[in-house]
């Protein structure tokens, strides 16, 4: 018969008989066997990485086991419980790096907790190993599908756990290092993003301003237009970046007066026919100022002798909104307009907004040749326009909207 085990080994094996002929339950086999424990000092103290390492564990004897194996690879940040019902919380509070899960618990088991743990996105990526005596193989692939980091099978190898805890470590450190520099790049684009869209806005804020000196019989046209598109769009429920950049680049529809004579433009009568021929091109003239390079004449500048400038514009939604308005807003619903002729929704719904806010505005105010019309009678020459001149959806939003348009006809009035 064996002799009796010292009383120190004893209760670090948790339920092994003292003549050791009885299998030990999964739930009690000890972390280490006998002979490992006898020699505690064969672990070697390493550089690790820091971080908090968090065992769960039943058994106190294994959590102290634990802990001291991983003290002398140089380990110092513990948090321990035997209390598997309060692992998760736990977790939650301690934010350890590492956890240390045994599987075979009371009350809750370690599949619980590392499904519970994986369900949460913070804790997604946290290192988990599993320590458990439990070797069937339906067990271990449910902790792996469950993003178990590591398995290690009772009694371990102590030489095993400090490398497996350092790799795990380093590895999350790692993580850790990439999520965070994958913030900054995020901040810094999310940064350059708005300087390159100040830069575009201030564009278009310029072009329109030029196009409102040159024709500075209008006024606040411009700005009353791209207030009245705006507000247009948000009645039809349309996207609020959408609606932003349409009472923006709906500013420039008239940019391609521009290049009109100034003979035909500051004329203070009626225009006779050919004149009025060649006012019409300001539509063209504007969708050739504002519209992104074609693939040609890409090509062309990327050919250019070294020095020369080279625009992106291409890749500018703001700027491709505001040529197809330049183009198109003088285009109506029965497609009895110009310059193409389109018909019904052909018309970009763009265009079709501010064909509505830019007719109410030329109704709505002076001009040299002729004076502004009353509230009512606008509104009344707008409806006569319905599903010839307008798209009727569109005009009934603006009726929807009437009292914020004079809200801002009120506000941008030009005084003479």
């Amino acid at each position: 018969m064996s002799s009796p085990l010292p009383p120190i080994i004893a209760p670090l094996l948790g339920g092994l008989s003292q003549t050791g002929d009885v299998p030990v339950p999964a739930q009690r086999r000890p972390l280490v066997t006998e002979e490992h424990i006898a020699q505690p000092d064969s672990v070697v103290k390493k550089s690790v990485p820091a971080g908090k390492i968090m065992i769960v564990d039943d058994e106190i004897a294994n959590v102290k086991i634990a802990q001291k194996l991983l003290r002398q690879a140089g380990h110092q940040d513990f948090e321990t419980t035997t209390d598997s019902t309060v692992a998760v919380n736990m977790v939650h509070v301690r934010n350890p790096d590492l956890l240390l899960l045994d599987i075979n618990m009371p009350n809750v088991d370690g599949i619980s907790i590392l499904s519970q743990l994986r369900s949460t996105d913070r804790f997604r990526h946290l290192p988990v190993l599993i320590l458990t005596a439990n070797q069937h193989p339906d067990v271990k692939l449910r902790c792996l599908e469950l993003g178990a980091t590591d398995f290690l099978v009772k009694p371990i190898d102590p030489m095993e756990l400090a490398p497996r805890v350092r790799n795990a470590l380093q590895s999350k450190l790692y993580h850790d290092q990439l999520i965070r520099h994958a913030a900054e790049l995020e901040k810094v684009v999310r940064q350059r993003t708005l300087e390159l869209e100040r830069s575009r806005r201030e564009v278009i804020h310029c072009l329109a301003r030029a196009a409102e000196l040159r024709d500075n019989d209008t006024g606040n046209h411009v700005i009353r237009v791209g207030r009245y598109a705006g507000i247009i769009a948000r009645k039809l429920g349309l996207s609020k970046p959408f609606v932003r950049d349409l009472e923006l680049a709906a500013q420039l529809h008239d940019v391609g007066k521009i290049a009109v004579p100034d003979a035909i433009l500051m004329k203070p009568g009626k225009l006779d026919a050919r004149e009025y021929e060649i006012i019409q091109q300001h539509v063209k003239f504007g969708h050739q100022i504002i519209r992104p390079y074609s693939a040609r004449e890409s090509d062309q500048q990327r050919d250019a002798p070294s020095g020369s400038n080279r625009s992106h514009s291409e890749d500018s939604s703001l700027m491709r909104l505001a040529a197809s308005i330049a183009q198109t807003h003088h285009e109506k619903f029965d497609g009895s307009g110009y310059p193409i002729g389109l018909c019904g929704t052909e018309i970009p719904i763009e265009g079709r907004i501010t064909a509505v806010a830019d007719v109410y505005d030329a109704l709505s105010t002076d001009r040299p040749y002729k004076r502004a019309l009353p509230r009512e009678k606008c509104f009344e020459t707008m409806q006569q326009g319905r599903g010839t001149h307008f798209d009727p959806r569109i005009l009934d939003a603006f009726f929807a909207a009437a009292a914020e348009i004079t809200r801002v006809q009120i506000e941008f009035f030009d005084y003479r």
